[in-house]
């Protein structure tokens, strides 16, 4: 039985800031490039992958569809940033881009290619501009996300960091930091209402980089006392319409989680929605930051409807960095009021339904993977369980005393055993892997550890009562194992 789940492209794949798109009868997914332990954001040329809209477990490589290096501005500046594609009034597709050297260091240009078709191959076409030809670097430049609505081309960008409403920065501070970061004049910021910040929309004129009007902030100059205020933009603009409604996703200042906002106007008037995601799972059910069930870090994506389904497309952390994170996506419900309620990491994700509970499956697919103290963000020095990569290989390590791993949702039926193939991580006396189908909850099976430098199956029988369930693995014992693989018989 064919199948999908998170992440949802193979695991030696890493494309996140995932705007997906339907085009046809397929879906497109377009994103940055990260780097298998990588060093840096978006190493990597665009790629793009693809699969039919009524079978997503068909996801089909299109190849490199944009090189950095055909950028005027390369190799000065040679990653490519979170990129968006619209088809444009001609029925062309239009990539916009930015490039950068290392974050927050960008160009501050906005690119656009250009091809006919939207598997690629994209060709450089110009940059967004003035009506005069001169490059439109209005407020700060970063993360372009394009909409055709109707025939009216909207585009979106913007970047916003706390200066103004830190107690601790001063309005002059906060003018000098705007300069430095995104490279503007003291004239720029202090005659812009409000700033360089935010997010920012202009209309494009049809050869789709020329702007018909002067660029406007979309949100409030300013949070505090709004109903932003805890769930301010940050970065990662995406754009989609639902029935009449504009509805703007972003990444808050707290970085992990995707927020919306709706209007009846795709350029004012945004009221705040509410969050879909968290790649920690943070703010689901009420799970506050310091219990996330996953490392977190910076989240970027946009929702789609495929084959009348609507879907959450967002990134997870891999390694210890913020350098290789992989797409995954969630069924989503925008409810008759027009609000989208949160939902919760999983392992199914794009799936028409739960796992089948039987057979194998890698470990790496788990949706939660804690310590019970996850930290946000970069973490290269500390020692806690991580996805990893190595030697062509995918697994999860660093699994110590109290670690729990996740599996959310598997069918089960008659299943007898499961097992893990792990090898120890250093040679420390064996423990056991306890088996629940619920966070903290009694086991309902073991599966005995011991020492082995080499992978190696250890196999529990187990009494779960057929249905669907979520499956938890927590590693009792001293010393550290890896696993790579899950076995359910």
């Amino acid at each position: 039985m064919k199948q999908v789940f998170n992440p949802y492209l193979p695991l030696n794949e890493y494309i996140p800031d995932g705007e997906p798109h339907v085009f046809g009868d397929r879906v497109y997914i377009y994103g940055s490039h990260d780097k298998e332990n990588g060093d840096d954001f978006c190493m990597l040329d665009y790629v793009t992958w693809s699969a039919p809209v009524n079978d997503l477990t068909d996801w089909r490589y299109e190849g490199v569809i944009y090189k950095a290096e055909r950028d005027p501005l390369y190799p000065q500046y040679k990653y490519m940033y979170a990129p968006d594609v619209v088809r444009g009034n001609d029925g062309r597709y239009y990539l916009y881009y930015s490039l950068a050297n290392t974050y927050p260091d960008c160009s501050y240009i906005m690119g656009v290619a250009v091809c006919d078709t939207p598997s690629g191959d994209f060709e450089y076409l110009g940059f967004v501009r003035h009506k005069d030809g001169t490059p439109m670097q209005d407020y700060a430049i970063f993360d372009p996300a394009c909409f055709n609505d109707n025939g009216t081309i909207h585009f979106y960008y913007g970047m916003w960091f706390d200066f103004d409403e830190n107690p601790s920065v001063t309005p002059e501070q906060s003018i000098e930091k705007q300069m430095s970061t995104f490279k503007k004049t003291r004239d720029e910021v202090v005659n812009t209402p409000g700033g360089v910040m935010g997010p920012i929309h202009v209309e494009l004129c049809d050869d789709m980089m020329t702007i018909k009007d002067t660029p406007k902030r979309i949100f409030p100059a300013r949070y505090e006392g709004t109903e932003f205020s805890g769930h301010e933009f940050f970065e990662a603009s995406s754009m989609r319409k639902v029935g009449d409604k504009y509805y703007f996703v972003y990444s808050s200042w707290h970085n992990h989680e995707l927020c919306y906002a709706t209007s009846d106007y795709p350029d004012k008037d945004f009221k705040y929605g509410g969050v879909i995601i968290s790649n920690g799972d943070v703010g689901y059910k009420g799970r506050r930051d310091e219990d996330r069930l996953m490392r977190s870090g910076n989240n970027h994506g946009s929702i789609e409807n495929i084959n009348g389904q609507w879907y959450i497309f967002y990134h997870r952390h891999t390694t210890k960095t913020e350098f290789s994170r992989q797409g995954c996506a969630e069924k989503i419900e925008i409810l008759k009021d027009g609000s989208i309620p949160q939902v919760e990491m999983t392992s199914c994700g794009l799936n028409a339904g739960p796992l089948v509970g039987r057979g194998c499956y890698p470990a790496a697919i788990c949706c939660n993977l804690t310590n019970g103290h996850m930290p946000h963000c970069w973490c290269p020095n500390h020692r806690l369980p991580h996805l990893a990569a190595k030697n062509d290989e995918r697994f999860i390590s660093e699994i110590e005393n109290g670690t729990i791993i996740g599996y959310k949702y598997l069918k089960f039926e008659k299943i007898a055993k499961i097992g893990i193939k792990y090898r120890t991580y250093d040679k420390k006396p064996s423990g056991r892997v306890d088996i629940s189908l619920s966070m903290g909850g009694g086991a309902v099976g073991s599966i005995m550890v011991e020492n082995s430098e080499n992978w190696t199956y250890s196999h529990g029988f187990v009494n779960i009562e057929d249905g669907i369930h979520p499956l938890y693995l927590e590693y009792k014992g001293e010393g550290s194992i890896e696993i790579i693989e899950i076995e359910l018989i």
